[in-house]
């Protein structure tokens, strides 16, 4: 990719200066944490490394006429919070709501269609069963329930203890915010009743596999709902836990609308460039083509600001990091600094991944067998506006892909996400032409029969999803103008994601809330004075949020106000 360099006047003005708070990497995350600093008076840089601000929330046009989004592609986690304290709205932000959200072909010749309309909903699901059509909105109460007892824990940081030396008064308002924080949490939990609860620690705890069973019969439903509880991991919906990375992927909301997710016109780009654009108008400067190559310490063990790949010093006396907890701790820090047992368990946290994005630009929309049309070129159907899930009819056949890539293969039969963002945003695409996102699973990092590296190894994979696709929809491989296609090596080498992990490391429950990044330091601090993580490896976790930037913000800014 082209590549702007500085110009000597913008090395000059971020090394001329000592800033408040420089803050490393241009994801949503790290620009969101900028706007909150600036709305506070501080003055504030952000060092973005590729020439594009956004990270995996990016808009490329890497076919002309055709703009996609590159690595995050769906929009529903962004908190309320952020939207409206930013005023993203203001800034551009427009979301557009899909309806129906969610189709899946089967190559019986039946579908099955889920959204946002619950009379659509019924009759849908009655089509297979009766008696699960009776008990989806049940279900679906009891995940919003949820969602609700965890909705004020996403928008705080957590109740950690105090690391190093502290006033007794600061020991005190620790004590006191902690007590208000699990007094809350008991409330909430006195308010959902006992029974409630012990159906939350189930899903928690459970694999999906379980959860679902246990709510319907129909194999379709299951398989299209699980999807959500494996996608991001390499986990099976037979993995206990995994039913709570199926509650995260439906605790979002578009326009107040619980567990909707909606594209973004322009592209999931847009989201970061709104925020970027209320950081700028706060004061904050965003400079990209600024690789940080490492930290720099001073002898009393405090952050001093960071180097430039260039060789430009920025200095500062804050720093936060939104790169991987790998990125920022092992490779930005320098040698023997961290202490020994924080430094293992990054190191050794789980940057697992096994997900595959392809951005393709199609000449006509696919046209799927099992909704009977023989026309060609027809417009948008109820079946291309949500997501379409290809390859998983069945929950065993989810946990057979993971399988496959268990032993060191992509699967044989993966399982796709597949959305045409074009088929409501018009922005995106020439007329009559389409954007294509498909979101792969699993294709392991390192595979045991190639390499990602070798061309004809890629092109035979993607040429497998491809020829998937055709069984439920004939012709679509004819229909391909061209495609981008980012693996795990690819998503870590392009986008800065340790190992390919979407969410900057594993969700599993051994890696959330207080042990989010690790285990004593869950509130956005670090061993190191003066640097704070502010991305998706911090709580609470993956996904375009903005929580985590803006938590790690408020951080900061009672810390400064303590000096």
């Amino acid at each position: 990719m082209w590549r702007r360099k500085f110009s000597t006047a913008a090395t000059t003005a971020l090394k001329d200066k000592k800033w408040d708070a420089v803050i490393i990497g241009g994801g949503h995350n790290g620009l969101t944490a900028a706007a909150y600093l600036a709305r506070a008076g501080l003055s504030v840089v952000v060092l973005e490394r590729r020439h594009v601000v956004g990270g995996a929330a990016v808009t490329e046009e890497l076919i002309p006429g055709f703009k996609f989004s590159r690595c995050s592609y769906l929009q529903s986690l962004l908190r309320p919070s952020v939207i409206k304290e930013l005023e993203l709205e203001r800034h551009g932000l427009k979301l557009l709501r899909r309806s129906p959200s969610s189709f899946t072909p089967c190559l019986d010749g039946r579908y099955l269609l889920l959204g946002p309309d619950k009379e659509l909903n019924y009759s849908e699901i009655s089509k297979f069963s009766q008696r699960d059509a009776d008990a989806y909105p049940r279900y679906e109460n009891q995940l919003e329930s949820f969602c609700k007892f965890l909705d004020p824990i996403l928008d705080s940081p957590t109740p950690e203890s105090l690391q190093g030396a502290s006033s007794f008064s600061d020991k005190m308002k620790n004590k006191l915010h902690k007590s208000g924080f699990w007094s809350a949490c008991l409330q909430r939990a006195v308010s959902l009743g006992q029974k409630e609860m012990v159906d939350f620690m189930e899903l928690l705890l459970s694999p999906a596999s379980k959860v679902l069973n246990n709510w319907f019969e129909t194999d379709v439903l299951k398989a299209t709902l699980s999807t959500d509880a494996v996608i991001g991991t390499t986990a099976s919906v037979h993995t206990p836990g995994s039913g709570y990375v199926l509650l995260h992927h439906v605790m979002g909301e578009t326009n107040g609308e619980c567990g909707i997710w909606s594209y973004v016109e322009g592209g999931m780009g847009c989201v970061s460039l709104a925020i970027s654009q209320a950081a700028k108008e706060a004061g904050a400067h965003v400079a990209t083509s600024a690789e940080v190559s490492q930290l720099m310490i001073g002898d009393t063990g405090a952050v001093e600001g960071v180097v430039l790949a260039d060789g430009t010093e920025v200095q500062s006396s804050v720093v936060l990091s939104n790169a991987t907890p790998y990125k920022t701790f092992v490779e930005l820090v320098p040698n023997h600094i961290l202490p020994d047992d924080f430094h293992r368990a990054v190191k050794h946290a789980d940057y697992s991944s096994g997900t595959t994005k392809i951005n393709l630009a199609v000449d006509t929309l696919p046209q799927f067998t099992c909704c009977h049309s023989k026309m060609k070129h027809i417009d948008v159907g109820p079946e291309h506006v949500g997501t379409i899930h290809i390859g998983s009819e069945s929950m065993e056949e989810i946990h057979l892909a993971s399988q496959d890539a268990l032993n060191g293969l992509p699967s044989r039969r993966p399982v796709i996400e597949m959305t045409i963002p074009s088929s409501v945003d018009k922005t995106i695409s020439p007329p009559g032409k389409h954007v294509i996102n498909l979101f792969i699973q699993y294709t392991p990092y390192q595979p045991s029969d190639g390499s990602w590296h070798d061309t004809a190894y890629r092109e035979s994979f993607a040429k497998r999803c491809f020829s998937l696709i055709d069984e439920y929809a004939p012709g679509f491989s004819s229909s391909i103008l061209g495609y981008d296609m980012l693996t795990p090596p690819d998503l870590e080498r392009e986008i800065g994601l340790t190992g390919g992990n979407i969410f900057h490391g594993a969700m599993g429950l051994d890696s959330l809330f207080l042990m989010r990044p690790v285990k004593g330091w869950s509130n956005y601090r670090t061993p190191l004075r003066g640097l704070y993580l502010c991305g998706s490896g911090a709580h609470p976790g993956g996904g375009v949020m903005g929580a985590p930037g803006r938590n790690a913000a408020h951080v900061v800014i009672a810390d400064i106000q303590k000096q």
